[in-house]
């Protein structure tokens, strides 16, 4: 029942002014609440049962006061111990009930809430995926995640925390004050004379709660981030090598400092309010008991009237405090919702279109022809692609972002190898982004097969076309698991055969625990040869018939550049390939290269051709691949164009 003088659910009023105020000043969308109650129809029945008993529950409130009147009016005060003793009984009971109550109350509250955090969950991550390259170029994790988390259980607070409090409060209310004003108007009027006195302090100390959460929030998040950028393999291996140990150690401790101290403050704010309710509440108490007293001493009131009297006022000043809250509560929860409502409404710009249909795939023998016809495109605005409330500053690029590719137009026959070379920033890599359909044109047309890719099927275009980029990554997972991303359903001899198209199984087979061997956040525990041998394994087990290949031997040290070509050739054998190439040995062996500069295709042909015609490429080779061509004196060739 709480301690004397102090509402039953003083830790929810405490929580209601901890919540941010300003979410009154938000606009929600229009059809926010008919969206909710899609959500909540599935639950319908489960929400009816949960609401009833959240009533009979606070229907209880005012019976164990007045049965608490009844056995002093009736029992004690008349000296008959029967009737003290069915009383008694029936306190007991109605206790029982009431903790009954309770299971049942958490059981529905718990199936209802995380049936609906599971169905938030579910269709935000599903969405979430279907979102193109460019939405993770521009969204924060972080915030992300935070709708994910934070944001979805917000939400389910509506049909559960705060809706059931909502209830329960207006109906402890009424029926206390009806009961009150029952047993004698004078003593309530006075009980209400006092609440200005309660419920003002109150306000004051919430405000500033409220200011002091957000500011708590604040200085947690700036904490957080510190931690997961130290923390992750990349961020740690950089402040390993460049940083200064005492540094960090005292950035994080300020920013730990700054924590530990608005804790101290809100936790004193806290105490000033608690003491100021109990305080208020104590008074009020003393003032009922002085009032009602000199009335039962005046024969004006029972004795039990006054001791139930005392009783209801604790259970008044809880719900009058909540409610006066309440535009707060339920703000909060739908502005939580609205949020989540903002990412599902966020279309994706690369879906499939109504009546798309697979392109067959008839495996590397029956490789399809790549064609670019008069391809023009721009990378889309930030305002396309994300939202400016998952970007971590505020965006200043409003301006409309400058045209990439100019009327683009080759054709890579079945089982051609077109080399892509150029300077950096050319336009090579988005070529081979509209392949893969990580973008779409803004004019022309890509055609795999003879076929638009925005007419197929985005798993048949998957299967189709297999990338290996420059940054090859792997899961925190095992090899296995790493490989079988590709295809789940390989047998082990296939993943073998994979691994050893790839040069790479017999240094699989050394290690320890082989195929289970965990490779570590991004793949860190293997070298950059290793992991992009992994990545090439993991393209022969899809076996596509399309490969856009990113070579990415430039950062790596002879022996592993000499392996993952051995392994390269293999991935690109008898199939469609379009290669950013970064060496020589690959120029040579295209059947075409694509010189690209500023967007267009400057010069295209084989090797001798465009070396005789002395334009861009032969620039770029006197530059760039003369030292290959010699031999490289030792030293490792630069990269053309590496994007």
């Amino acid at each position: 029942m709480g301690m004397p003088g102090m509402p039953g659910n003083g830790w929810q009023v405490m929580a209601s002014f901890r919540r941010d105020g300003s979410v009154t000043q938000q606009k929600l969308q229009p059809d926010t609440v008919r969206r909710i109650a899609g959500y909540a129809r599935p639950y319908l029945r489960e929400l009816v049962l949960f609401l009833v008993l959240n009533a009979v529950s606070a229907g209880i409130v005012v019976a164990g006061p007045l049965l608490l009147k009844t056995i002093i009016d009736r029992g004690v005060v008349p000296g008959r111990t029967s009737v003290v003793v069915w009383l008694a009984a029936a306190v007991a009971a109605l206790a029982l009930v009431e903790a009954v109550l309770s299971l049942a109350q958490r059981w529905y509250s718990a199936r209802i809430g995380e049936g609906l955090i599971y169905d938030l969950r579910t269709q935000v991550f599903d969405h979430v995926q279907r979102m193109p390259v460019a939405f993770f170029m521009r969204a924060q994790t972080g915030s992300l995640i935070s709708r994910l988390n934070s944001d979805v259980i917000g939400a389910q607070r509506a049909l559960t925390t705060t809706l059931s409090a909502v209830v329960s409060n207006v109906i402890s209310l009424v029926l206390v004050l009806a009961a009150m004003f029952w047993l004698s108007w004078q003593v309530t009027v006075i009980a209400l004379v006092l609440l200005p006195i309660f419920i003002v302090p109150a306000k004051w100390v919430g405000r500033r709660l409220q200011r002091i959460s957000r500011e708590q929030m604040q200085l947690d998040a700036e904490m957080s981030s510190l931690m997961t950028e130290r923390f992750n393999v990349a961020g740690a291996m950089l402040a390993k090598l460049y940083g200064r140990p005492a540094e960090e150690s005292g950035m994080f401790a300020d920013r730990a400092g700054r924590v530990r101290d608005i804790g101290v403050v809100a936790a004193m704010y806290g105490r000033v309010f608690f003491t100021a309710l109990t305080l208020v509440a104590a008074l009020a108490t003393a003032m009922v008991y002085g009032v009602g007293g000199v009335l039962v001493v005046g024969d004006a009131l029972q004795l039990g009237t006054l001791v139930a009297l005392a009783a209801l006022l604790t259970r008044m000043y809880g719900p009058l405090t909540a409610l006066s809250n309440v535009q707060v509560d339920v703000m909060t929860a739908l502005v939580s919702f609205d949020r989540v409502f903002e990412v599902l409404d966020l279309k994706p710009m690369i879906d499939e279109r109504p009546g798309a249909a697979p392109l067959a795939s008839g495996g590397a023998p029956q490789a399809p022809a790549v064609e670019f016809d008069r391809v023009v495109f721009r990378y889309p605005a930030a305002e396309e692609v994300s939202l400016a409330s998952l970007e971590s500053i505020a965006r200043t690029d409003a301006s409309p972002a400058r045209q990439v590719l100019h009327g683009v137009t080759f054709t890579a026959a079945p089982g051609e190898l077109v080399a892509l070379v150029g300077p950096s920033g050319a336009g090579k890599t988005t070529l081979t982004h509209l392949v893969s359909r990580l973008y779409d044109v803004t004019e022309g047309a890509v055609r795999i097969g003879g076929r638009d890719v925005r007419d197929l099927t985005l798993e048949s275009l998957r299967d189709t076309v297999g990338v290996v980029t420059q940054d090859a990554h792997l899961f925190h997972d095992s090899i296995r698991a790493n490989l079988r991303y590709a295809r789940p359903e390989a047998s082990e001899e296939e993943i073998v055969e994979a691994l050893k198209g790839a040069h790479i199984w017999d240094l699989v087979a050394s290690m320890p625990e082989g195929l289970d061997t965990v490779v570590g956040d991004r793949g860190y525990r293997l070298s950059g040869g290793e992991k992009q041998r992994l990545a090439i394994a993991r393209l022969l087990l899809k076996a596509p018939s399309v490969v856009i290949l990113d070579e990415a031997t430039a950062h790596l040290d002879s022996e592993s550049e000499a392996a993952v070509q051995r392994a390269l050739k293999t991935a690109l054998a008898g199939r469609t390939s379009l290669v950013i190439a970064h060496r020589l040995s690959t120029i040579r062996e295209a059947d075409q290269i694509l010189v690209v500069d500023g967007g267009r295709i400057a010069e295209r042909g084989r090797h001798e051709e465009l070396l005789l015609a002395g334009g861009l490429y032969a620039e770029l080779y006197r530059t760039q691949f003369a030292r290959q061509a010699a031999g490289g004196n030792g030293r490792r060739p630069e990269p053309l164009g590496a994007e």
